[in-house]
């Protein structure tokens, strides 16, 4: 008969710094209660039910941090506003920054403004400018419902998160996991570095990607030029799409 082997508690305390432990097991509740499984699952139910009930979206990226008197805040509050007069539903993070101006401009004049937020420790909380949002615990549940809800997506100059969210989605688009669709880039000054380094680096050193990927995305500098290009892509593409 084989003897169990009992755990000790340095050996217990070892196991559970596994990250895949850490992060998906609760390791101070009980067998049960441990599984965040269901927790991941309702994330996604909910999101999937709350997306379902709108028809054209655009999603707005950017910092958190951007105050109101920052001139990228004023655009995309500006656009957003104009986005929602043709009845687009405007999907943000949730957040403060970029984020809160999105919503603001669609809360401003009626329209439909949703906040997928994060919960976090510090930095962001929901901004009180949103007619409908939902919270998530797990930035993988969050960045799935993102990169699924809309028809358009527009990034201001941001962080990490934006980064992350505009190569999520540009991969997808790549690999053709999702169906095309339009990705902005506002603001020239703020993206030409990363988009040297895709083209001297990426495509002619390393040859990493082809040459029609550098077309996936479109930038712009102005509100009337975005939103002309996001009228004029989005035209069509979905049952209530809004016309020019």
């Amino acid at each position: 008969m084989v003897k169990k082997h009992v755990l000790t508690k340095k050996e217990d305390k070892k196991l559970n710094a596994c990250r895949v432990v850490t992060d998906l097991l609760d390791t101070d509740g009980d067998a049960v209660e441990s599984w965040r499984i269901f927790r991941i699952m309702a994330e996604f139910v909910e999101g999937f039910e709350l997306l379902r009930k709108y028809g054209c979206a655009v999603t707005f990226f950017g910092s958190s941090r951007t105050k109101p008197t920052d001139p990228y805040y004023e655009a995309a509050e500006e656009l957003a506003a104009k986005l929602a007069k043709k009845k687009f539903t405007v999907i943000t993070g949730g957040g403060g920054g970029i984020m809160e101006a999105a919503n603001v401009g669609a809360f401003k004049v009626g329209g439909n403004s949703v906040g997928l937020n994060i919960k976090l420790p510090h930095e962001q909380q929901l901004n009180p400018y949103t007619t409908e949002s939902l919270s998530f615990d797990f930035f993988f549940s969050r960045k799935v419902m993102l990169a699924f809800a809309s028809e358009c997506y527009v990034y201001f100059p941001g962080g990490f998160g934006t980064m992350d969210e505009f190569f999520e989605l540009l991969t997808l688009v790549q690999t053709k996991k999702i169906a095309r669709v339009p990705i902005v880039l506002y603001g020239a000054d703020y993206w030409k570095p990363v988009l040297q380094f895709f083209e001297a680096q990426m495509l002619r050193e390393h040859k990493a990607i082809s040459p029609e990927d550098m077309e996936l995305f479109a930038v712009v500098d102005d509100i009337s030029t975005a939103y002309k290009h996001i009228l004029k892509v989005v035209d069509g593409t979905c049952g209530n799409a809004p016309q020019v």
